[in-house]
């Protein structure tokens, strides 16, 4: 068994950026109980995905700055991309699925 070491990040952008590079090409927009792409014409409900990679990063002074960056792989679809999600106070309103399966890592 091979333990991958995730690379860290200093802004969103940057990790971005890189999971760009790796092939994570779609924007997926969370939803109250799935993710929507497509310019949210398509949608993928919590089983139908998996979280490949995730990045956290919280605001020194400000918790507006707060945010995770989800690397999502659907091999039924398949298609990779990315999920930016603010925590905290600002966290969307999603169903107890889309809960359980973004709070895995």
């Amino acid at each position: 068994m091979s333990f991958f070491q995730q690379p860290s990040f200093d802004t969103v952008t940057e990790a971005l950026q890189w999971l760009n590079t790796q092939g994570f090409t779609e924007n997926f927009n969370l939803d109250s109980n799935c993710i929507r792409y497509n310019n949210n014409k398509q949608s993928m409900s919590p089983e139908e995905f998996k979280i490949e990679y995730l990045f956290r990063f919280e605001g020194d002074t400000d918790p507006g700055d707060e945010d995770i960056v989800y690397g999502i792989i659907s091999e039924i679809y398949k298609i990779k991309g990315v999920l930016t999600s603010a925590f905290g106070i600002y966290a969307d309103s999603i169903s107890t699925e889309m809960i359980k399966k973004l709070s895995t890592h």
